[in-house]
């Protein structure tokens, strides 16, 4: 039994392993081989654009959005903004209309109908040749707009996704906590560029060609991920834009970030079943291993981590360090949900909040699977207040 149970053990270490620090290396050792990425040239002539922002009673926010969009160094007789209300009730609508003199557009569903819903009613509407897509609780830095456009002057890429930088407010500075996981996630992103492309884009801040953009996708299925799956299978590289920065503000508390997730991972894993023939390495070689680690083996590593758990407690009737490292992760799901529990007005503790980070996220993926076991999923979107 103790052999079996060192054996799970050892192989559910070297999982988690690869998944966090196995792939980097690899792909920074791949990366060795191939020469380095220069800065895209500004174009001779800009394409033109529709950045499209969805919105749900956003009335508290959205004037200093538009403003925010308004000052973006880009051509403005260029430039499509297009607003997208699901059915809001706050005023949202109307303060959008102020903006109608300035090339904002707003475009009304009546019933609510979700993201998905408003995007798809989006397309007839858009005009440019590339699409950029955002949303309310950023703020795009001034020069990151030409930034991440100039990158299409490359024919061979289909999308590029900004740069997600994690901060406590949109005017503050960065989060520690958080921005630690989303700087790791970004320094990635531009490993897999370096190597091939990006296999998902940043859902806040991304362009894609218009051609790869309008179509239909079923109901829960996220956009932002289809996107580089969709270029990838039109022989497009997805590529993270690092000079393309925006800001992007933490969640109101540990709890919101939790249902974040959960939202996000469940649309992740419904999309990765839905685009699952990339993950056939003998068609689409490096991007299926890319596609398979950095997103299907993430979402193994909390499975991974209860049998490793599992195996502990066997081990623990006949070694010591078992006991000990058991006695940890008990500890650490104590101060994780200590973490979660938190009043939202006040500063979690370190202590709490790294263990709480850290777990939910792994929680989040569990319930996700258990969503999409269950057929289970949010029926109306709710975007994440930050």
């Amino acid at each position: 039994m103790s052999e079996v149970a060192l054996v799970t053990l050892a192989v559910a270490f070297l999982f988690v392993t690869y998944t966090y620090i196995g792939y980097p290396l690899l792909l920074k050792l791949f990366a060795s081989f191939r020469s380095a990425r220069s800065e895209a040239d500004a174009p001779s002539e800009w394409p033109s654009i529709s950045i499209t922002l969805a919105a749900y009673n956003e009335a508290d926010r959205i004037r200093a959005t538009l403003d925010s969009l308004l000052a973006l160094d880009y051509p403005a007789e260029l430039r499509q903004i297009l607003v997208i209300s699901d059915a809001s009730s706050d005023g949202t609508d109307e303060i959008v209309k102020e903006y109608a003199d300035r090339g904002v557009e707003l475009l009304r569903m009546e019933e609510r109908g979700g993201k998905d819903a408003a995007e798809t009613a989006a397309l007839e509407h858009l005009t440019g040749d590339i699409i950029v897509n955002t949303d309310a609780t950023i703020r795009i830095q001034p020069d990151a707009l030409k930034k991440l456009i100039a990158t299409f002057a490359d024919p061979t890429i289909g999308v590029a996704s900004g740069r997600d930088v994690s901060v406590a407010r949109v005017d503050g500075a960065t989060n520690v906590g958080e921005s630690g996981y989303v700087g790791f996630e970004m320094w990635l992103r531009d490993l897999e560029t370096d190597v091939y492309g990006i296999v998902g884009a940043s859902g806040c801040f991304y362009a894609i060609r218009a051609d790869l953009h309008r179509h239909e996708l079923p109901r829960g299925i996220s956009r932002d991920f289809t996107a580089a799956l969709r270029a990838r299978e039109h022989d497009y590289r997805s590529v993270s834009v690092t000079d393309a920065v925006c800001l992007v503000p933490r969640a109101l508390s540990l709890r919101h970030e939790y249902s974040r997730k959960v939202r996000t991972i469940t649309r992740g894993l419904r999309t990765l079943f839905f685009k699952r023939r990339l993950l056939n390495p003998f068609r689409y070689g490096r991007f299926a291993w890319m596609l398979f680690t950095h997103k299907l083996c993430r979402w193994l590593v909390p499975w991974a981590l209860l049998i490793g758990l599992s195996a502990l407690v066997v081990l623990g009737m006949s070694y010591w360090w078992a006991v000990a490292a058991a006695t940890a992760a008990v500890v650490g799901a104590v101060l994780a949900v200590l973490g979660m529990a938190w009043p939202k007005d006040r500063s979690v503790p370190l202590l709490f909040a790294l263990p709480a980070y850290l777990a939910g996220g792994n929680f989040a993926v569990l319930h996700a699977w258990s969503r999409l076991v269950t057929g289970k999923g949010q029926a109306v979107w709710e975007p994440t207040r930050r």
